[in-house]
């Protein structure tokens, strides 16, 4: 599949900035898996993790991968994997194997820990150096989860809320297109205690989207 990415241009190692033609998703994604922009920041060595193919209908933008994703180089391999795959009604044979289904993360590299707890947060640079060219590689997606405030500020930009919390709660202004969750880690838990309305209105409505993106 042929996407709209005006062409790529060889290195200067071969024929000198010779244009050879428009460029492909395996062309993106084989440019992502040698990037290496942050490498003199991070605390290891980079390993970009994205799973989309050129089937993709339902997109699911986090924030980064974490420790765990970093060893297995498949996204959401974690508990806030299991329970995300629980609000979208699949299991991880489907997840993992429906080519309909794709990740692509605000950063696709392991920020490294924050000894103040957490994860950093995803550098911007990830997303400004390929999420553009990425997504035009993409044109068969009908649905994107924007999980976590850093998806929901990139994408929504001016129509995000404050606060994750505002943008989930106005989640019908956003579709089709979008669907604002928080993000399924278990650090959120007291936040899903105390918003009853995501798991009684949002997580039906997504179980019914899913499902029907996955079964045509």
């Amino acid at each position: 599949m042929r996407v709209g990415w005006p062409g790529r241009r060889q290195s200067s190692a071969n024929a000198g900035n010779a244009y050879i033609g428009p460029v492909t998703l395996a062309d993106v994604l084989t440019d992502i898996a040698a990037c290496r922009a942050c490498a003199l920041e991070l605390p290891h060595e980079p390993r970009p993790v994205v799973m989309v193919n050129t089937e993709t209908r339902l997109l699911i933008c986090g924030q980064a991968p974490g420790s765990r994703v970093h060893q297995s180089g498949l996204p959401f391999t974690d508990p806030s994997g299991d329970r995300l795959r629980s609000w979208m009604g699949v299991n991880a044979d489907a997840f993992y194997g429906d080519p309909r289904i794709g990740v692509a993360a605000m950063a696709f590299c392991y920020p490294g820990t924050d000894p103040k707890g957490g994860d950093y947060p995803p550098p911007r640079r990830c997303a400004e150096l390929w999420r553009p060219r990425l997504l035009a590689a993409l044109p068969k997606v009908e649905l994107t989860l924007l999980v976590g405030g850093y998806a929901q500020k990139w994408a929504l930009k001016d129509r995000a809320g404050q606060s994750m919390t505002e943008t989930v709660r106005a989640w019908r202004d956003f579709l089709p297109e979008y669907l604002p969750l928080p993000h399924p880690s278990w650090r959120n838990t007291g936040w899903l205690r105390r918003n009853p309305w995501f798991e009684a209105e949002i997580v039906p409505y997504l179980r019914q989207r899913v499902a029907a993106l996955v079964s045509s």
